[in-house]
């Protein structure tokens, strides 16, 4: 069979699945891009004499507002904090999980994967109870070491550090799973060999396991830098973005700007701005990468 035949029937067998992707997921991206050069709002929805085109003033407005500063500086926080949590702790786990002397190793992976396959919005609530000043469990337990009652998700202090913890629970099961399955394309003789040279746990670990699990680190680091810069539901369902705007995410601004305030035009806008701020680490992380190899 040719060349051409065999180009134009994986064209006739792809299109269906482009088209989908075209119409569902480019346009309306490119819709997006376009509206953030206007400024539609909710008075354009019933007349579009309100619909203009303002250039760059959406993309200007933006950064001369404080409170998108605020959100920023609070969606790095969870990033840079809950990032490499989640990292360390889904790793250790898997380490366990994969170690010989490890029981019912199934029922613990099912167990640890749980809250993955969990409403996001429903297992926010339950720890929004959790966190109860007054009748929560945590302070409930504090009691007993004599500590009083804190304040988690109403104290400037505590508020984004118990998302975090509320959000490496949440996710490190995923992650763990992709370590469990690099750990076990790590060849047993490596270890065995380094057992018989006298190397140490900690020695394996730093010589062997590390150095075979950098393409699945490299990939858990990415994944999970996206998906932290993306910080919405926590925050919406546990405190709305306070107190005094300490845990607002730049996508929880956005969605107050669109849906709240109907600027749609300015909500485009951000995030298309936390779209290149995605951009830019993921270069960023892809370029040490391969200084690293170097």
């Amino acid at each position: 069979m040719n060349a051409a035949p065999r180009a134009a029937a994986a064209w006739i067998f792809l299109s269906p699945a482009l088209a989908v992707i075209g119409i569902f997921f480019v346009l309306p991206v490119l819709a997006a891009f376009a509206l953030s050069f206007t400024d539609f709002d909710i008075y354009a929805l019933g007349n579009w004499d309100y619909f203009r085109f303002v250039g760059f003033q959406n993309y200007v407005r933006i950064f001369e507002t404080p409170l998108f500063w605020t959100a920023l500086r609070n969606t790095f926080y969870f990033v840079l904090a809950g990032g490499p949590l989640s990292v360390a702790v889904s790793l250790g786990t898997a380490l366990m999980l994969h170690s010989k002397l490890a029981r019912f190793r199934t029922f613990y992976r099912t167990v640890f994967f749980l809250p993955v396959v969990s409403s996001l919005i429903a297992v926010a609530i339950i720890w929004r109870y959790l966190y109860h000043p007054a009748h929560g469990l945590l302070n409930y337990a504090l009691s007993f070491a004599g500590i009083g009652p804190v304040d988690w998700l109403g104290d400037t202090a505590v508020a984004m550090p118990a998302i975090i913890v509320m959000a490496v629970w949440k996710n490190f099961g995923y992650n763990m799973l992709i370590f469990l399955a690099g750990l076990q394309n790590i060849p047993d003789d490596l270890y065995e060999a380094a057992h018989l040279d006298g190397a140490s746990g900690w020695q394996q670990f730093r010589s062997i396991t590390l150095p075979m699990l950098k393409p699945t680190t490299v990939f858990v680091v990415m994944i999970t830098v996206i998906g932290y810069f993306q910080l919405f539901a926590e925050p919406y369902v546990m405190t709305q973005g306070g107190p005094l705007n300490s845990t607002t995410s730049i996508v929880y601004l956005m969605y107050e700007q669109g849906f709240r305030w109907w600027s749609m035009g300015f909500a485009a806008a951000i995030a298309f701005v936390l779209f290149a701020i995605i951009l830019a680490f993921t270069l960023v992380q892809m370029l040490l990468q391969r200084s690293v190899k170097r």
